[in-house]
């Protein structure tokens, strides 16, 4: 059965009965009395943006590294497309990790590689079989959707923060993955640049209708991108709703986000 949902933003979100992401008793520790997440429940719907807040070393990005498979968790489950990803071997884990695309908080660009070459790599390890002028023209095309088609040629080191912050999208975007997870995307930006990268996401989700998991310290990101907020608290989740739901809650605790 799928059913349309409006949110407070008016966005319609296409959902199905079955999420695409499903975690369930997740725990992780890192060494004898280091236990970051203490058993994680979290859902995320189809075409829903999700934003994750916490203080730091809440296990915000070790929650969704686990959803990759980048951190292994030492218990609980994780449904990725109705897949237990605990029980995936190599080959099924990296064709899942193609559907699945992560923004990390550096951009994690290739400093020797001139833009194009970044935006080539991830085409030629995982679709070989494209010819050069179809690379050429997926590079230019997600270059362009994300309003960087002249930095083509350019060195990272030769990009602005935020034009980092596009470019690393764009290196995301070529595989047309149906998720996408972002780690702190706007953090380190001055705050138009900021506001720019958010409405970016927006517009990405609206156009690609992707699935998003947004990790920020950003409140007007989280404001502007999400559907649902979620706050982890010392490894769980102890509040979830809409932005202007949380931001009235009894909570002094969680209302000190919203300050």
């Amino acid at each position: 059965m799928i059913q349309i949902e409006t949110n407070r933003k008016s966005k319609a979100i296409l959902t199905t009965t079955a999420p695409v992401i499903s975690i369930n008793s997740l725990h992780k520790s890192f060494g004898k009395g280091n236990e970051i997440l203490k058993g994680v429940d979290l859902t995320v719907k189809k075409g829903e943006t999700l934003v994750i807040l916490g203080k730091s070393g809440s296990g915000k990005s070790i929650t969704i590294k686990c959803i990759v498979g980048l951190v292994q968790p030492d218990r609980g489950e994780i449904n990725v497309f109705g897949s237990d990803i605990n029980t995936l071997d190599t080959r099924q884990l990296n064709a899942l990790r193609i559907r699945v695309g992560f923004l990390f908080q550096n951009s994690a660009l290739y400093d020797s590689m001139t833009v194009r070459q970044n935006l080539e790599f991830p085409l030629k390890r995982h679709s070989p079989k494209l010819s050069r002028i179809e690379v050429e023209d997926m590079i230019k095309e997600t270059l362009e959707s994300v309003g960087l088609a002249e930095a083509i040629d350019k060195m990272p080191s030769e990009l602005s923060g935020g034009m980092r912050k596009r470019i690393g999208l764009a290196r995301t975007l070529i595989l047309k993955p149906e998720i996408i997870l972002y780690d702190e995307p706007t953090t380190g930006l001055d705050t138009i640049t900021s506001r720019e990268i958010s409405e970016l996401i927006l517009a990405i989700q609206k156009k690609h209708k992707t699935t998003s998991i947004i990790i920020t310290h950003d409140m007007a990101c989280a404001k502007l991108t999400g559907d649902r907020l979620v706050i982890l608290k010392d490894g769980v989740i102890v509040a979830e709703g809409q932005y202007d739901e949380l931001e009235k809650n009894e909570d002094k605790w969680i209302r000190s986000f919203f300050l």
